[in-house]
């Protein structure tokens, strides 16, 4: 097993990732009948793909000798109606600093083999920016 997820009541969720055992809450969010005191699924969806983005410019980067630490990745996430669904996902990667020509492409192509790119379903619009 890779997590393990209690339903805690209130539309609140725990989310224990079981080899290291850290956790994290979600909520339904507001506009769906939560709180919108933590992350809901679908934010975690959305903000899994600037993870993994990052992850993955993080290791062609360390395999080229660059430093990218400090790379960030802003997330907006979009949702319609009938069924209740992502409906696009814009990521905004700003880099600390800038790179040559050849890094610069190597990064951005590296960013779009992430596995969660992959799994995200055809219909959901992306918006992928890098900014240095």
């Amino acid at each position: 097993m890779t997590s393990k997820v209690t339903y805690l009541g209130d539309l609140r969720t725990e989310c224990e990732h079981l080899q290291s055992n850290n956790r994290f809450i979600t909520d339904a969010p507001v506009d769906n009948q939560g709180k919108g005191e933590a992350f809901s699924p679908t934010d975690t969806v959305a903000t899994a793909l600037g993870s993994c983005m990052l992850t993955i410019i993080g290791i062609k980067a360390r395999d080229l000798g660059i430093n990218v630490e400090g790379a960030s990745a802003e997330i907006t996430k979009s949702m319609a109606a009938d069924p209740r669904r992502i409906s696009g996902i814009k990521v905004a990667i700003t880099f600390p600093t800038s790179y040559d020509e050849k890094h610069k492409k190597i990064l951005e192509r590296a960013a779009k083999t992430c596995p969660v790119l992959y799994s995200l379903h055809p219909d959901i619009e992306l918006d992928i920016s890098f900014k240095y």
